[in-house]
């Protein structure tokens, strides 16, 4: 097992958009172990929530003051706004499966993004993602191992 290549599934398990989503398949393409891919990949997607929980708002705030910066601040704030009603009907269970189906749009920065926008409470905000990317991160290595490989391990 290459070192480089465990950072590499890190750092892209990090990046918005590919995600846990991305980079678990990426793992399993490297013959990386489920579940050192698993949990490389957990810790990579949910470390950058808690700063986006902390700092979205002042960085879009900020972003719309630069005119280069301003569509993407725009077109942030406008994806938060159309996942807004998904999360707000069931709160804390619906951001759970929110961020826990491995859907295109749907993740932990998205996530983390609505309850931002939503003021959602960090101790209510942090198990929700958490544990919504754990559960697509299971999602994923099935899809990417196989379930045979899975339950192999187990037994």
């Amino acid at each position: 097992m290459d070192f480089k290549n465990i950072l590499y599934i890190f750092l892209c398990s990090m990046v918005p958009i590919i995600e846990l989503r991305g980079a678990i398949p990426m793992g399993a393409a490297l013959d990386i172990p489920f579940y050192i891919n698993y949990v490389v990949c957990v810790i990579g997607n949910i470390l950058p929530v808690p700063f986006i929980l902390l700092f979205i708002r002042q960085i879009l705030h900020w972003m719309k003051k630069v005119p280069k910066l301003a569509k993407i601040a725009i077109w942030v704030e406008n994806k938060a706004e159309k996942n807004k009603a998904k999360v707000l009907k069931y709160a804390t269970f619906g951001l759970y499966v929110f961020v826990a189906l491995p859907l295109p749009g749907t993740g932990a920065w998205t996530g983390a993004l609505v309850a931002a926008m939503l003021d959602m409470r960090m101790k209510k905000s942090i198990p929700a993602i958490l544990f919504g990317v754990m559960t697509a991160g299971v999602i994923m290595s099935l899809a990417s191992y196989g379930a045979i490989g899975f339950l192999k391990f187990l037994l």
